[in-house]
Formats: structure tokens, sequence, C-alpha cells
């Protein structure tokens, strides 16, 4: 009888569930949108019902697509948006409110008092992260206070998760998490690989809330009354999808760096086995842990990269699909000096700076829609551009390849940009969906379906690889300039 894993591949705009054979082959896959809502300006939400009820349909589409009988699932992987915070009752399991996206700005107030307390260094050198709303902690400490939870909470009455635990929850009944997804909550030691008590104090964050770490390639639980899975399948192996994307590209090796562009753009490089903290920004997190072997590595994320593009089209209305946004851009040679910040929500790593707002500059009467959809291109380019020689420098170590996927790497624009720029090769791989992919494999070493990573390695496919033909001169042009317009914004 055949064997299949189940990948849940939970993201901010949906979510994506994927089946593969034992061979790690894709099967099929199905979908489901959640829907984000802005209370507030720079408040993001989404209901936790929600993320259940997408993953649910996601489940049944992916089975139905495959043509695959539910019980022939012998192992489920999870990946998922990392620091959207939710809390929930520990005896009805009902959320106290919607989940705060990562992307959520509320908390920049009570992150900027830890800072005038002098902590910001004591949580970098701990958790290899800085203090910023991104992060999961200082959301779980404005859910409880808001929700007057503080004294249930130090009672046990009270669970934290992020979306991996929720889903581990509602499958199983389970409170568990990962280090990947530990790590990114401001509460994780990443040299002891365990919650830091003196960090959740300085939070205000009881540790009873907290739920319990295993390797990536642990057993977090069961299914257990789940409407469209069978009891008892497995849930073994859990990575944030960042890592997951990471680990789905293959790159198993020291200095190997990968960039998904999603909604926003996170680049990563493998680090080796100790964390590599750097004073410029960028992120020092775990890469992945498989039994009693942590591997880690230096991060930087852009908010907005495709939800730029999104914005285009829903916001100025001058595209009517994503996909649109290359035919226009190709519509001229050049931006014609246009530049466009993407920080519609701010700006990430390395500036880490909460009241960004985006900038286009250098529009004059001969600036067309081609121009803007190009800049915007651009824009999202130069952020990664700046992240990955932070990363270099950091790694003391030069990417020689720069493996990309998420949706907007099918944008052949954008990618021979940023090729040009970065002035580094770019391998696209034939399935952009490498953090379902890693899930699945990480799933597959839990359930002893391969024994190594290594194994991934052959489904990796080359779809295309971008070579860097622009000017030098052109190169400098377009890096002295983006440092202006990121003064500007």
């Amino acid at each position: 009888m055949e064997k299949y894993i189940l990948s849940i591949d939970q993201g901010t705009s949906g979510t994506n569930c994927a089946i593969y054979n034992s061979s790690l082959k894709l099967v099929s896959s199905g979908y489901s949108e959640v829907n984000c809502t802005y209370p507030k300006s720079g408040w993001v939400e989404l209901s936790p019902e929600g993320i259940w009820t997408s993953t649910l349909k996601a489940i049944s589409r992916a089975l139905e697509k495959g043509d695959v009988h539910s019980s022939f699932i012998s192992a489920i992987g999870i990946t998922n948006q990392r620091e959207t915070t939710i809390v929930w009752d520990s005896k009805t399991g009902k959320p106290f409110q919607d989940a705060i996206v990562w992307q959520d700005r509320r908390t920049a107030d009570m992150c900027e008092a830890l800072r005038g307390k002098g902590l910001e260094q004591k949580f970098h050198e701990r958790t290899g992260l800085l203090l910023d709303p991104y992060f999961s902690g200082t959301k779980l400490k404005w859910i409880l206070d808001y929700n007057g939870l503080s004294s249930r909470a130090r009672s046990g009455e009270v669970k934290f998760g992020t979306v991996d635990s929720w889903l581990i929850y509602k499958l199983s009944g389970e409170h568990a998490t990962d280090t990947t997804n530990a790590s990114r909550t401001l509460m994780f030691n990443l040299n002891t690989l365990d919650w830091d008590h003196e960090l959740c104090e300085d939070l205000g964050v009881p540790v009873e809330v907290l739920p319990r770490i295993l390797p990536c390639n642990g057993v977090f639980g069961h299914t257990k009354g789940c409407s469209v899975l069978p009891d008892g399948i497995p849930i073994c192996g859990v990575i944030g999808d960042q890592q997951a994307a990471l680990f789905g590209q293959g790159a198993f090796n020291f200095g190997e760096a990968k960039c998904t562009y999603g909604t926003g753009a996170f680049l990563m490089m493998n680090t080796g086995s100790k964390p590599a903290l750097d004073s410029n920004g960028i992120l020092s997190t775990v890469a992945w842990t498989i039994g009693d072997e942590t591997i880690y590595a230096l991060e930087g994320s852009a908010f907005i990269a495709g939800a730029a593009v999104q914005w285009l089209r829903d916001g100025l209305k001058i595209i009517t699909s994503a996909a649109e946004i290359e035919t226009l851009a190709l519509t001229v040679p050049d931006s014609g000096g246009v530049f466009f910040v993407p920080a519609l929500t701010g700006l990430g790593a390395p500036y880490w700076r909460t009241d960004a707002r985006g900038v286009f500059w250098g529009i004059e009467r001969s600036t067309t829609q081609g121009h803007i959809a190009r800049a915007v291109l651009e824009g999202i380019a130069m952020q990664n551009l700046v992240l990955l020689r932070l990363m270099e420098k950091a790694a003391g170590e030069k990417i020689t390849v720069l493996r990309v996927d998420g949706g907007a790497s099918a944008n052949n624009v954008l990618m021979q940009f940023q090729a040009d720029v970065l002035e580094t090769s770019i391998f696209r791989p034939v399935n952009l969906e490498s953090t379902a992919a890693g899930a699945a494999a990480m799933a597959a070493l839990g359930n002893g379906m391969i024994s190594s990573p290594s194994e991934l390695s052959k489904n990796i496919i080359e779809e295309k690889i971008f070579y860097p033909s622009m000017d030098k001169e052109k190169v400098i042009y377009y890096t002295k300039n983006w440092e202006l317009m990121i003064q500007r914004a």
C-alpha cells in the first residue's frame, strides 16, 4: 500500500496543503484563502477558526484532487507563518481574540519601553532577535493585558502558540512547537534551546502559557477527532515557513542561501552549528533541529514584497491580476529614474523602522504605468540586495548562488533584476513550493520514510538560472540611489 505525506503550509494569505508520495514526489495540492482584517492603522489580524477552516478545506481539496484516501496518509508535516500569535482557553479550546499577525505593529511602544530599560542587547544576545513588534513575545503580552488574562495564564488556563501550535492543538489536542518557531518569539534562548525564564519575566509573560519544544522531526501528536482525517496519524515534522523553504531548497551547507518571495521577502543563509550574531540588524535564528543536532541561520526579512504587487492590483488598480505586472513592466526598458521603497508597513531588517512609509521618487510627466510597475519590482529586489550583502559580511562568506521560491519568484523581470544588482546567479526550481516540500521532507525524516536530508536533493530540479548582465556602473547607480530613497521613507 502506497504511503503518503500530507504537508500543511499555512500562510498569511491562505493555506496550501500538498500530498507527497514516499519518494517525496508531489502528487496533488489544495488551497483555501484566509482573509486578514485591519481594525486600526498598523493592526493586522486573522481569525484562528478561519485558519483552521481554511486548513480543513485545503486538506479535503488536496485529497480529492489527488484521488488519495485519507487512510493512506501516514505522516503529517506542518509549516507556517511564524510570529503570528494566538492565545486560547486551555479548557474550551476557544481563542480569546483574533490572531495578531506577524505584520502587526501595535506593540511598537512596548518594544520602545523595553529598549528604554536597556534590554535590547540582552534580548539580542540570547535570542538572536531585536526588540521589534514583528516577534511574538510582545504580541502575547498585549493579548494577555488586553483580555485581562495574566492571573489565569499563571494558573494554566491559557495557552499560547504560533500557528504551528494552533494547528497541532486542533489536529491532536497537544500543546507543542518546534525550535524554529520557538526561536521567533523573543522568549527562546538560542544556546540552551529552551524557553528563557528571565526573558519571559522581562516581557511579563508567564511561562505556564508556553508550549513544549521538540526537534523539527519529533512526534508532536497524533490526529484525533479531525473531520477530514482518521485518528492516529503522527504529526512528525514541524518547521517555520522560511526555514522550511531553506530546507526544501536543499541548502544544507554553510553559506548556502535562499529568498522566498511571498507576501514579504525572506532571506536565509545557513551558518552551520553555531549561531552567528550580527550587529547590523540581521537576525540569527534556528534553521532546523533534527534529533539532537541544531543548524542555525542568518535571516533578513522585508515586510513587503508580493504585497506591493497586490497593492498595485487592489489599491491603485493599475493591474487586474498579480501576473500582469510583468507584462506591464516589459512595456518599458527600465524604470525611467523612478524608485519605489516598499515601506507600506514600516521597514524590516536592517532598518527596523516602524515609522517608515512607502515612497515613490522620480515621477515626472513622462512616467507611465510601466515605469511604476518596474519600479515596484526593482524596489522589492533592492531591499533584498542590502540584506544579502549584510549576511555575507556577518558570515564571512560570499553567496555564490541564490535559490529562490515563492509566488513572486515566477516573475522573470524581478528575478533578472535581482541577479543583476546582486551580481550573482539565481537558481529557480521547477517546484516553487519549497516550503511545503521542506515540511514534507521533515515529516518523512520524523516517520523514518527517509534517513537523511540529502534524499530530498534529487527532487530539486532546475527550471531556470538567471545570470547577472547589468553594467557595473548601473549597479552602482541603483545602490547609491537606494540609500537616498531609504532616508526619504
